[in-house]
């Protein structure tokens, strides 16, 4: 059995903005490229399947189901401009961001310390898991063209906003009954005050991830620097 500091520990759920990968490359990369492609993108899938899919939603949102075609790209776009979590607008970031880096416009930032400890907790058997508000084809995009290669066959399922808001504990009981695992024994890793409460009112057993920028946390919330810090036993150990 896995410990963390004494506790049963039988997965690692992780964020990634800001947890595993540092918010200047989604802001100031993924987010700019689907901006300016967006409009265009949309007009040019609108009739397939997939555009046709993305405009329901939309209109669910809004709660209109006669939004035109150009009404639904205009408010992908105020979406996108205010960084809202909307289902819609994450599956065309993401379809979008799959254009970028099958064209190797970019690579993905991982930090130093994330990727190796997701490959050696991989190879000793932790599962591991993602919970973003990125689309879990974003995710996915993410991890698949990493600075240090294709991290992808370290994860063993992936979570989105279609679980539910990620300040929202119903969302973590979500998870830990699909996963099958008892809320005490899973453990959520992210840089979001709000994301961590609502895991910690779940049940699940938290750690805050100081990166450089990151405002400091209440001293009352267990913190961590490196993932190198985390005091997790191995029975191989």
């Amino acid at each position: 059995m896995l410990l963390l500091e004494g506790r049963p520990l039988g997965a690692i759920v992780l964020d990634i903005e800001g947890t595993t990968t540092d918010i200047a490359f989604v802001k100031n990369t993924l987010f700019p490229y689907a901006a300016e492609r967006l409009a265009a993108f949309m007009a040019a899938i609108a009739p397939t399947a997939e555009g046709q899919a993305i405009l329901a939603q939309v209109r669910a949102e809004m709660g209109n189901t006669d939004l035109s075609v150009d009404d639904c790209i205009a408010q992908l776009l105020t979406w996108a401009k205010a960084d809202q979590k909307v289902t819609p607008l994450k599956a065309v970031q993401g379809m979008i961001w799959d254009e970028g880096y099958r064209t190797k416009a970019y690579y993905s930032h991982v930090y130093d310390d994330a990727a190796a400890h997701i490959q050696e907790w991989h190879r000793r058997g932790v599962p591991l898991y993602i919970y973003s508000s990125g689309s879990i084809a974003a995710q996915k995009l993410l991890f698949a063209h990493t600075i240090v290669g294709d991290l992808t066959p370290c994860f063993q399922g992936y979570f989105d906003t279609t679980t539910g808001p990620k300040v929202d504990a119903t969302s973590y009981d979500k998870i830990a009954n699909t996963l099958g695992i008892a809320s005490e024994e899973l453990l959520f890793l992210s840089d979001h005050p709000g994301e961590l409460a609502a895991a910690q009112n779940a049940g699940w057993q938290v750690y805050a991830v100081q990166r450089p920028g990151t405002p400091d946390f209440a001293s009352d919330l267990p913190t961590i620097r490196h993932f190198g810090e985390l005091q997790i036993h191995f029975d191989n150990a």
